[in-house]
């Protein structure tokens, strides 16, 4: 049980920091003769030794070997961050580098690996978010014959984005059934997301009200299918810059490094982390064994959601990296990074 930061006396709440902040900076234990160099402590090397003692009984800081210095716990490190940090705000450089890419022209998915790109750069981890799952509402539909047992499906989508599928025919699928096909799609479907027109459609046939025959039935169900099937391939999670993790610092420990590369590869795993993420309020902080997928590799995410226009949560964005990444600078960078899409998004 640690002492909120009220109750840690004003020589040890200042060691403590300078502690934090000079492990952050360096990735590397901080000892009582580097502190006593620091003009604003005016203590001795034996004094701090003794604070820092103190900020180890209480879970705070712990020493990795026992001639070295000391460096936070993640204990240590969530106090910090909760209770003690100042914030960095990101630069107006940093700030017109995360707009450009984030209001630059394309798809969603093209602007958001762009913007997790450029977050990734800017903070030296690996950029995360989460994309939205595509449902095109329905509006038109059409099934245009390429060969005699191949044609082309054709989906115009309620925003007006067009797309086509290849679909394989039976043998001897008569050129009336793709009309006939197309024609149900867009007069009896239109306005429906995916899932909604395959519900009806599965519905109509059950109860018998369907029109359709047997092979307009089948081309129908089939073509639904394609966009239903593309839409759950569809990578929820796109991640950019994973190789910012390999840096001298990390040299040192590669099987956490390893283990953290692991984690990445699994993307399932880490989008239910982020998951947690879409109902905060500004940046979520998850510190090493906090979330039970980074106890192995020490890691941290720092992510926040994003927002449509009408204040639903779209997806999240976000870093992750090891524990003592720069908390001060990325969590404001993140944040507006955040910001910066949900006026983005219409």
């Amino acid at each position: 049980m640690t002492l909120p930061v009220p109750e840690l006396s004003a020589r040890a709440r200042a060691v403590f920091r300078l502690v934090v902040e000079g492990y952050l900076g360096s990735g590397a234990p901080v000892g009582s003769r580097t502190l006593s160099r620091v003009g604003t402590l005016n203590l001795s090397p034996a004094s701090i030794r003794s604070v820092m003692g103190d900020l180890e009984a209480l879970g705070l800081l712990a020493a990795p070997h026992t001639s070295a210095g000391r460096m936070p716990t993640e204990t240590g490190l969530r106090l910090f961050v909760d209770a003690m940090m100042q914030a960095d705000e990101p630069t107006e450089q940093e700030r017109a580098a995360i707009r450009a890419q984030a209001t630059a022209p394309g798809t969603v998915e093209e602007t958001l690996a762009a913007t997790s790109a450029v977050l990734s750069g800017l903070s030296a981890c690996a950029g995360i978010v989460l994309v939205p799952r595509a449902e095109p509402v329905l509006r038109h539909f059409s099934l245009l014959p390429l060969s005699a047992d191949r044609a082309v499906a054709v989906l115009v989508g309620d925003d007006g984005q067009v797309e086509n599928r290849v679909v394989e025919l039976a043998p001897g699928t008569p050129s009336a059934a793709l009309v006939e096909a197309g024609n149900y799609i867009s007069a009896r479907l239109a306005g429906l997301t995916l899932p909604q027109a395959q519900a009806q459609l599965s519905a109509e046939i059950t109860a018998g009200r369907s029109a359709l025959d047997a092979v307009a039935q089948g081309l129908v169900a089939r073509g639904l299918a394609i966009w239903t099937e593309d839409g759950a391939r569809r990578p929820v999670m796109i991640v950019r810059g994973a190789a910012n993790l390999i840096d001298e610092a990390a040299a040192a420990d590669l099987e956490r490094v390893r283990q953290l590369l692991d984690e990445i590869d699994g993307k399932e795993e880490i989008a239910r982390v982020l998951e947690t993420a879409r109902e905060a309020k500004a940046c979520k902080i998850f510190i090493g064994a906090e979330n039970k997928l980074f106890a192995l590799s020490g890691s941290s995410v720092i992510a926040a959601p994003y927002h449509s226009p009408d204040g639903r949560v779209v997806g999240v964005v976000g870093v992750i990296g090891p524990t003592r990444l720069n908390y001060a600078r990325v969590v404001p960078m993140v944040d507006f990074t955040a910001q910066t899409l949900s006026r983005w998004i219409r």
